[in-house]
């Protein structure tokens, strides 16, 4: 079996370096922004569970709601699928979790506590395995899969064309009519490869200082 790839400290030098040679105008992100620092949460039910809770508000409602989540668990520790389980309703209702989220983050536990949903061999799969696996569950899609590859797994080669951030930044930066469609956006993306994690990071980078 081919041994996966993760984005190790080298091989994000690795990819500051090809990506500032492969193409002139993500250059100039990568001169603004510097070396890539991309986050990383390992536990992947953390991740997930965090992924679940963000959907759909804002950043600071999703921190709330997480840091209330997380108050539930013991010793200060995120609560465990078990833990979720047993919790009433109410209680994570209590905590901010809408009708469906709720739903979605207890499928999640049930994946987990079954053993459906194993994070050793989350680790072995590749890229699409991993998107497989993860769909069926409630409240998470593609979308949801690839933000898991890159910020739980460390996979350096994703490109999630359907998030919306990332088309906007490669219209700005591009100086394109329109947000690329997925084909256009994939082609435009071609000398990225083996990095394009790493790129879109920079491309979310460029959102951070745009008018609200």
């Amino acid at each position: 079996m081919p041994k996966i790839p993760i984005l190790t400290v080298a091989q994000q030098r690795a990819a500051y370096k090809h990506l500032l040679s492969c193409d002139q105008k993500l250059a100039l992100l990568i001169k603004k922004h510097g070396p890539p620092k991309l986050g990383h949460e390992p536990d992947a039910w953390t991740a997930l569970s965090a992924s679940i809770i963000s959907q759909q508000i804002s950043t600071h409602a999703a921190r709330a709601i997480r840091n209330r989540v997380a108050a539930l668990g013991e010793n200060g520790t995120f609560p465990s699928p078990q833990i979720i389980l047993n919790l009433p309703d109410e209680t994570l209702r209590g905590a901010g979790l809408s009708g469906n989220k709720l739903l979605s983050l207890r499928d999640l536990a049930r994946h987990f506590s079954e053993g459906k949903i194993a994070p050793e061999k989350l680790a072995k799969m590749d890229d699409e395995e991993v998107i497989d696996a993860l769909i069926p569950i409630r409240g998470i899609g593609r979308w949801t899969a690839e933000m898991f590859l890159i910020f739980s797994l460390r996979r350096p080669d994703v490109l999630a064309v359907d998030d919306w951030g990332l088309r906007m930044a490669a219209k700005k930066l591009y100086g394109l009519d329109e947000p690329p469609k997925a084909k256009e956006f994939r082609a435009l993306a071609e000398p990225w490869k083996p990095f394009r994690s790493v790129a879109s990071w920079y491309l979310w980078r460029s959102l951070d200082n745009e008018p609200k």
